[in-house]
């Protein structure tokens, strides 16, 4: 979780204080022998189990006194009832907060919009001191594969690939250098695999329903962003519950996902074709100012209008006619 996301948090009152995370100060991309790192502008990144971020948010929203109905389908929701169960609830709002299979999405016609993109990801825990103050990015033809500390100890390591290659030992040896670090080093937990998609949907309200997080959309994993984007994503729609207007929702929902929409599809571009990658490479390395402020946007420290009206072919332009 980058520094946009730890903000956002606070916000809807939730910290890491007590709680064992992992910290880096910026994130570095690695090929072959080359690297180009950049630290973030402001605040660090935390790498947290999911475990344990879930038991954070169950709990503050339990002092919030929200109540909960585990293992409990919805059947319906409409015009403010929903059918849970054998259970009636009537509501002022719907919130869709499902996923990327949303069922209230499906129920309430949001369905319209356009697949980006579609990979696999991997995952699994190695208990080891982590070597670096970053979160590394080591990139292939194949894909990349992210290294993250989550504790004094221990680092989590995703995949992420187009390909299916079965398990992230199968997947270790195309990404050479962060197989060197692995030899040998004791796994701290089970492995476990997932799709990752961009998604972009016409919209995410309609009536008294809104939805939020990956069931309101999604990024591709390559961006880091999908839990920032979900709490980013609460916080404005708060905003919107209280004046009663669902309508600035889904205004601040569209810029919400407008710069991680499009560095997700900037980093496939570089994942995809290798000499994109490469010219990145290269460009970055004469340039690290460059790398430092795409850092700065993608974490919402500094506007894309940094690049002027058009900052977004202005930044593609810069990258690849260096």
């Amino acid at each position: 979780m980058m520094p946009d996301s730890i903000a956002a948090l606070a916000k809807l009152g939730i910290t890491f204080e007590g709680v064992e995370t992992g910290i880096f100060r910026g994130i570095r991309f690695i090929e072959n022998g080359k690297s180009v790192e950049a630290s973030f502008p402001q605040g660090v990144g935390h790498g947290i189990r999911r475990i344990l971020l879930h038991d954070l948010l169950h709990r503050r929203a339990t002092v919030l006194g929200v109540q909960f109905r585990w293992g409990t389908q919805v059947l319906s929701a409409d015009d403010g009832l929903v059918q849970a169960g054998s259970e009636q609830i009537r509501s002022r709002w719907i919130v869709g907060a499902d996923g990327i299979n949303s069922r209230i999405r499906k129920l309430s016609g949001l369905q319209a919009g356009k697949r980006l993109s579609r990979r696999i990801g991997m995952r699994r825990h190695y208990k080891i001191f982590p070597w670096s103050d970053f979160m590394e990015i080591h990139w292939s033809s194949i894909g990349q594969a992210y290294v993250t500390p989550v504790g004094k100890d221990e680092i989590c390591v995703v995949i992420v690939t187009k390909d299916r290659l079965g398990s992230v030992d199968a997947a270790l040896p195309l990404f050479p250098e962060l197989a060197a670090h692995l030899r040998g080093v004791e796994h701290g937990s089970s492995e476990r695999g997932a799709l990752t998609t961009g998604h972009v949907y016409d919209r995410v309200t309609t009536g008294k329903v809104a939805l939020v997080g990956d069931a309101s959309g999604s990024v591709d994993a390559i961006a880091g962003e999908g839990l920032a984007l979900s709490f980013v994503q609460a916080v404005a729609l708060c905003e919107a519950l209280k004046r009663g207007d669902l309508s600035l929702y889904e205004e601040a929902h569209r810029q919400i996902r407008r710069v991680p929409t499009f560095m997700s599809q900037s980093m496939l571009l570089m994942g995809r074709f290798g000499m994109v990658r490469r010219r990145s490479f290269s460009t970055f390395q004469r340039d690290p100012r460059l790398f430092q402020r795409i850092l700065s946007i993608h974490v919402s420290a500094t506007p894309l209008t940094v690049w002027g009206r058009s900052g977004l072919l202005n930044l593609g332009f810069r990258l690849l006619s260096r």
